[in-house]
């Protein structure tokens, strides 16, 4: 399937929908898990909690080009923050309140934003095949030959997946 005006950023991201919309139909709303969030308001489905708000998620460091949402970010040090704005449109069978976009931003500067999907620590090893960084860490990874990045954060226990084209 092709969607006109996506490029290899969006056949990526369609390649990442079969892990994602299976992630959100084994989610299991009875699963107990910790909010996320420094005394953020919490959005609520079940006992699944993630946070409303903009959420600081850490630093990042690229060694190379990275693309994201059809942006070229420099090899360097960014900023991660979760935005308050939800995905649309919505992929069909995923949750809106698990994706939203987070901004890579440099001296308060925002250089790019990308799609960051939310997976509660009970449900990480059916989507995840590699052992998840520790809580409060980041982790930069290589995907399918050296052509995608992902960066996985791991705060309080919920992690945050954030797929690149390496560019």
């Amino acid at each position: 399937m092709a969607w006109k005006g996506l490029g290899d950023h969006g056949k990526m991201n369609l390649q990442n929908i079969g892990a994602i919309i299976p992630m959100c139909a084994l989610l299991s709303f009875t699963a107990a898990m910790p909010s996320v969030g420094l005394g953020l308001p919490q959005a609520s489905l079940g006992n699944v909690s993630v946070p409303t708000g903009e959420v600081g998620l850490g630093v990042v460091k690229f060694q190379r080009r990275i693309i994201a949402n059809e942006q070229a970010l420099e090899s360097g040090t960014y900023e991660l923050l979760l935005t308050a704005d939800p995905v649309s449109p919505v992929a069909p069978g995923t949750l809106v309140i698990l994706e939203r976009w987070v901004e890579f931003r440099q001296n308060d500067e925002v250089k790019g934003r990308e799609v960051v999907s939310m997976v509660p620590q009970s449900k990480i090893d059916s989507i995840a095949k590699n052992k998840p960084p520790g809580s409060g860490d980041t982790r930069v990874e290589t995907l399918k030959g050296s052509e995608y990045l992902r960066v996985w954060v791991n705060q309080s226990d919920t992690h945050y997946l954030i797929h690149l084209v390496v560019g």
